[in-house]
């Protein structure tokens, strides 16, 4: 947000309550969670939200993150050594790592934008971004996840059921409680109320 200068009324109003969805709890979590995926290499952001933006603003520890999550030789995102220091370059890793985490099964509605996290706009987007990728890797659990698996709510998963012939076949023979019954009264025995119609030619 180098280039702009303050917001005033409405716009002032929306950023304040985009900046108030900011959770500090969970940055805490999420920093605890790359630093052991990672390694210590990544070092340790200053708390607050500025801090974490800095932290993950050039897209080198986002990168690291996504690359540990996969075996060794398949890595996603190319790091660079050293770590860019042009902008353009820096929000190139940032979508390199945004690509990369959709291919590894975010769903792009939980996926901030780069100027989220460059211009410090949606930094709780990122967080939901991060915290998305952790539950996937829990979910997924194919050895690469490391952490403490409560850390992260598990994704649900699909239920396949297997019916035998017979049970289809049973199926049939039962009518769904949305089309009524055919147990209880029925019209069995009773005639026409009234005059039958007179058709006349």
């Amino acid at each position: 947000m180098a280039n702009k200068g303050p917001s005033y009324g409405l716009s002032r109003d929306v950023q304040s309550k985009i900046e108030k969805k900011y959770d500090d709890e969970l940055e805490e979590r999420l920093v605890e969670w790359i630093v052991v995926q990672c390694g210590a290499g990544v070092g340790r952001p200053e708390r607050g939200r500025l801090g974490f933006q800095v932290w993950l603003k050039n897209g080198i520890v986002l990168s690291e993150l996504v690359n540990s999550l996969y075996p060794e030789g398949s890595k996603p995102v190319k790091i660079p050594k050293p770590p860019p220091t042009m902008v353009f370059k820096q929000m190139e890793q940032v979508a390199q790592f945004l690509k990369a985490a959709e291919d590894y099964g975010v769903v792009k509605t939980d996926i901030f934008q780069t100027v989220d996290l460059f211009e410090g706009k949606d930094i709780a987007a990122v967080q939901r971004t991060v915290m998305a990728l952790g539950s996937l890797a829990v979910t997924k659990n194919d050895g690469h996840y490391r952490g403490d698996p409560n850390w992260f709510m598990k994704k649900s998963q699909e239920y396949k059921r297997d019916f035998s012939e017979s049970q289809l076949k049973e199926g049939k023979n039962v009518i769904g409680l949305q089309m009524g019954t055919n147990k209880g009264a029925s019209q069995a025995g009773m005639t026409g109320y009234g005059r039958p119609r007179q058709i006349i030619s």
